[in-house]
């Protein structure tokens, strides 16, 4: 256990110190970078390339490099981003935002291979249920990676909070915010380049350390399971992992998942694209962007570590329908509020609830596809990226073209549509659920509530 343990741990803090820089980054571009919209352009080309490494990269290096140094190579693919950032233009940071997309999907699938293998041996040797290690370690994972939210912004408000602001038309902010105008919507004049290349140093620092924290602690995974998986994947072509991907879609269950896994790109894309640009930096500065992302990490942080301990004992359907409820009062409230200064707690508020039902988003999808598609993970997961990139892409995509109120009503519809779907999965399990073990059954085959038709 403790060894398994310190492994979950090794990568846990690795990602940690790796999203630090990247999350910080990430909700910054919309502000930082404003002129031509490159900022959320270059988010949108590295979610495309997410998409395209996903598609055939992850099983590929899995099988060549392992687990562990997957994981090493692509983190410094994260490193070329913070790089490309110290002289933002479309000739730096376009192809490093291609990079890091490239290295993306191998990074996420190995850490889901490595946690799921790690829990599966564990639970076979300590007599367990398999589902409910996976579920933990996820959980371990998930509270220690979300928690870089915290880290990357706050570094990023300290460092900004020295910058000088200058009022701003409070008209241009909040829902029906005004597109003429792109390059000026933010509250402060951007901050001055010293300011901007300390940031950037430290989150480069973050990337370093995260590199040489796996090479040095993380254990190679060696396991009867990660022999058998490979030998299912044998010298994969690009064809067959490509096709693999697609295969996957035959599966109902995948195909009905699909707008759930989208609706996960839209909602943080929301968050980080457009709610700290026409909300955050156009009312208070962009020194506030930070913290109020610091706000929604410190939620999903804790909300991701109950959800996993307790979804054992309410099941996934109430955890859906809690998430689904509340996404949709914040989107209501947002199309209805104008920001102020004055009212500073409100644009906390909604960062907070969007962390509550993200962490569902995160844990009970991730852990929905681990349990559903127990033969074909990788696939599973390949997918999972796919989808959930695309729905990226498609929100910064859109992000300096649309006024904030259509992507609202947008992120409504693929929300409802997204738990119309889901039911479905849920019904389809709860059709075939006879041929589950106990465990599952429990969850699974419970009485079927109305909920998921939210």
């Amino acid at each position: 256990m403790e060894k398994n343990l310190k492994n979950v741990l090794v990568i846990s803090f690795g990602f940690l110190l790796l999203f630090t820089a990247y999350g910080g980054l990430q909700s910054l571009q919309s502000s930082l970078n404003s002129e031509e919209g490159l900022g959320v352009a270059s988010l949108s080309v590295l979610y495309a390339a997410l998409i395209l490494s996903s598609m055939f990269l992850p099983p590929i290096l899995i099988k060549k490099l392992g687990c562990k140094w997957t994981i090493a190579i692509s983190m410094c693919c994260y490193i070329a981003f913070s790089l490309g950032n110290f002289y933002a233009s479309w000739y730096t940071l376009i192809p490093t935002s291609v990079i890091l997309g490239l290295g993306g999907a191998p990074l996420w699938s190995a850490k889901c291979t490595y946690l799921t293998i790690a829990g599966t041996s564990y639970a076979e040797k300590a007599g367990k249920n398999a589902k409910d290690i996976i579920n933990q370690y996820f959980g371990v994972f998930f509270l220690v990676f979300q928690s870089s939210g915290i880290w990357g912004n706050l570094i990023s408000s300290l460092i900004l909070s020295q910058s000088s602001t200058k009022e701003e038309d409070l008209e241009c902010c909040g829902a029906y915010n005004c597109l003429t105008d792109t390059t000026n919507t933010t509250g402060s004049a951007k901050p001055s380049n010293s300011l901007i290349y300390t940031l950037l140093g430290v989150y480069t620092g973050d990337g370093v350390l995260a590199v040489l924290l796996i090479i040095i602690f993380l254990d190679q995974i060696k396991s009867d399971q990660a022999e058998t998986e490979k030998e299912k994947l044998e010298a994969p072509s690009f064809w067959s992992t490509f096709l693999a991907t697609f295969r996957h879609l035959k599966d109902k269950r995948q195909c009905l998942l699909i707008p759930l896994t989208m609706y996960s790109g839209f909602e943080q894309g929301f968050l980080s694209g457009d709610y700290t640009k026409v909300y955050v930096t156009c009312a208070l500065g962009i020194q506030y962007v930070g913290y109020v992302m610091i706000c929604f990490a410190a939620v999903n942080s804790l909300c991701s570590l109950l959800f996993g301990k307790i979804s054992q004992f309410t099941g996934r359907k109430l955890l859906f329908a809690l998430a689904t409820v509340t996404n949709i009062a914040c989107i209501i409230a947002l199309l209805l509020w104008k920001p102020h200064p004055k009212q500073l707690a409100v644009f906390f508020v909604f960062p907070a609830l969007w962390g509550l039902s993200d962490a569902v988003w995160q844990t009970q999808t991730n852990g929905l596809y681990g349990i559903l598609f127990e033969k074909h993970k990788e696939a599973a997961f390949s997918n999972y990226r796919l989808w959930e990139s695309l729905g990226f892409v498609i929100a910064f995509g859109y992000s300096t073209k649309l006024q904030a109120y259509i992507k609202l009503y947008i992120l409504l519809s693929v929300l409802v549509l997204s738990m119309v779907t889901y039911g479905a999965v849920e019904y389809l399990e709860a059709k075939s659920s006879p041929g589950t073990p106990a465990a599952t059954k429990k969850e699974i085959g419970g009485p079927h509530s109305q909920e998921t038709h939210m």
